[in-house]
């Protein structure tokens, strides 16, 4: 049972150090470089009803750090697989996320 814990703790340690290292202002530089194209302001051209408001990622289940980083490392539909084409590496990824949080949560 204490190996149990151990582990759970440990892996609440990694994943809590994993989400303190996004930093939402690289992640502004990353997404400024590379994401306005579609998505200034936080809307985004190709699907208005798939913006970065904090309404649109909650409908489109896209309302988490794992949901976006997933999103921009695979892509999905029209959006670019951005980390399976080596184009933003796995941290700026999470920085990027963090950086969307943000924004979404004080209404771009």
């Amino acid at each position: 049972m204490k190996t149990i814990i151990s582990v759970v703790a440990l892996t609440l340690i990694s994943f809590a150090n994993s989400a303190m290292a996004a930093d939402a202002e690289k992640g502004k530089e990353v997404f400024s470089a590379n994401c306005t194209t579609c998505h200034s302001g936080g809307k985004n051209i190709m699907g208005p009803g798939k913006s970065l408001s904090k309404e649109d990622l909650e409908s489109n289940k896209v309302n988490s750090a794992a949901a976006i980083i997933d999103l921009v490392t695979n892509g999905k539909g029209p959006m670019p697989a951005f980390g399976k084409l080596g184009v933003i590496n796995a941290a700026d990824i999470e920085s990027v996320a963090a950086y969307v949080l943000k924004k979404s949560d004080a209404g771009w």
